[in-house]
């Protein structure tokens, strides 16, 4: 499923290296200094993202697969398609796939512009 007007985020992102990540759309945010940026990402079975952050919210949906969504400071999610989840700025996190299909997840980020989409931590 590969879009050639949507292209895969580029290395520098921090989890292109073991993600498969494309930029759906990017557009200037109402709110200054922010833009939206929505990308697809799919984690191959038994992968994890790494622990990570962004520079701004994001708002995600599960469009396939099951992925255990664990937050710095709650309790871990085990989200199945059709789910939904919210993670706050700056807040560490790490996605895992739990299922026996590759993870497809929806993702919605109101970030800071001019900053890296994903920061890999600790």
């Amino acid at each position: 499923m590969s879009d050639p007007l949507s292209p895969v985020l580029p290395a520098s992102d921090g989890l292109s290296a073991t993600l498969r990540r494309t930029e759906i759309q990017r557009s200037s945010s109402s709110i200054p200094g922010r833009e939206i940026v929505q990308v697809l990402t799919e984690i191959p079975v038994g992968v994890e993202s790494g622990w990570h952050t962004h520079p701004g919210e994001e708002v995600g949906y599960i469009v396939a697969g099951t992925v255990d969504m664990m937050i710095d400071g709650q309790p871990s999610l085990t989200l199945h398609a059709g789910d939904g989840f919210l993670i706050p700025p700056r807040r560490p996190h790490n996605a895992r796939d739990v299922g026996a299909e590759t993870g497809r997840m929806l993702s919605t980020y109101i970030v800071e512009v001019g900053q890296p989409l994903a920061t890999l931590v600790g």
